[in-house]
């Protein structure tokens, strides 16, 4: 009887020690004092998610490039005969300067396409005030009929085009997220090493959806076009909008870390190449600015960011 005694107290003492440590680790975090949490794992660079709305997005992680064109290059692209309307705005590409986006973000992976636009407007897109700011309401509700126009290249995975900046923004808050500042977009395409295209430095049009191209294309069609973190249709398909304003000395006098553009302006920056164009506007660099924020065309297309 002895022994069953004993063995009934070592048990109860075994007991009371599984109790007692369970009662530290009541915070449900294991190995962690009471009190405390495990930190979220930090995305790596290419890195892919879908976002809620079943739209693939890749991680950029925060880092420095060199953001315009140098003196040098502008010099050298000048002995290729580029269009009249190009060698216009090289000037705005300089000076090249130092950019540090200081957090990493979300870009999607590709552009928006047909069918993710598609949902947005039925969901109420064009009718929910909510996803819109003031001008952009003011723009829509000026509309005889709201909607998007009929666009060239109307497949589900085409990107979306002939929509206008405003409606952009609306999807984009749509989708919990925003246009991408122009920062933003020229670092997911260009990377540390500022890639003059986002592949590397030499012109290949076997990569984008550029040269003598008579109209869109399913985006993702040239993997090998990818840029650095593995974004796509960056150089070519459609041209994006993005969010900055147009500022015409905004380069000489923007901050180092996360420049968010001109405060207001009349134009807004577009981003890429397009269909249709040419080895010069397909450049990262390039920076499109002739249009208004009501504006669309056959052209111009867009991507979101999250945080």
């Amino acid at each position: 009887m002895t022994s069953v005694r004993v063995t009934a107290a070592a048990s109860s003492l075994i007991a009371l020690l599984i109790a007692t440590l369970g009662a530290c680790g009541s915070s449900g975090q294991t190995g962690q004092p009471a009190g405390t949490s495990v930190p979220a794992a930090v995305p790596t660079a290419g890195q892919i998610r879908v976002d809620p709305k079943g739209v693939e997005q890749i991680w950029v992680p925060a880092g420095s490039f060199k953001m315009g064109t140098d003196e040098a290059t502008i010099e050298q692209l000048k002995t290729l005969d580029p269009p009249s309307f190009v060698v216009s705005e090289f000037a705005f590409e300089q000076p090249q300067h130092l950019v540090r986006l200081t957090h990493g973000y979300w870009i999607d992976r590709y552009e928006v396409t047909n069918e993710s636009f598609a949902a947005f407007a039925s969901a109420g897109g064009h009718t929910n005030r909510a996803y819109w700011s003031a001008d952009g309401w003011a723009w829509l509700s000026a509309q005889p009929a709201p909607g998007q126009a009929y666009c060239l290249g109307d497949l589900p995975k085409d990107p979306v085009r002939c929509v206008t900046w405003y409606e952009a923004e609306a999807y984009s808050n749509w989708r919990a997220g925003r246009l991408p500042t122009e920062a933003q977009w020229e670092f997911a395409a260009r990377g540390p090493q500022s890639y003059i295209y986002p592949w590397g430095d030499d012109w290949d049009p076997t990569r984008c959806n550029v040269v003598g191209s008579t109209g869109p294309v399913p985006v993702g069609s040239h993997p090998n076009g990818a840029s650095w973190v593995g974004a796509h249709d960056l150089s070519g398909n459609a041209m994006e909008w993005v969010r900055d304003w147009l500022g015409v000395d905004y380069y000489a006098a923007s901050p180092t870390d996360d420049p968010p553009g001109p405060v207001s302006g009349t134009q807004k920056v577009e981003k890429g190449g397009w269909w249709g164009g040419n080895q010069f506007v397909a450049r990262s660099a390039y920076r499109h600015f002739e249009d208004a924020p009501d504006y669309q065309d056959v052209h111009i297309g867009f991507r979101t960011v999250t945080a």
